[in-house]
């Protein structure tokens, strides 16, 4: 028997001055990898 993978999106966005100045959408993109991988996400 096989486990179901679940299918997820990756949504990055910046919302105040401070994130364009700082935390990066690449750096978002690469924690929310990092956590479906972790928690086999598809």
């Amino acid at each position: 028997m096989t486990k179901e993978k679940t299918k997820v999106y990756i949504y990055t966005r910046v919302s105040t001055a401070m994130q364009i100045d700082g935390y990066s959408l690449e750096a978002q993109k690469t924690r929310m990898k990092g956590f479906c991988a972790y928690n086999e996400y598809l």
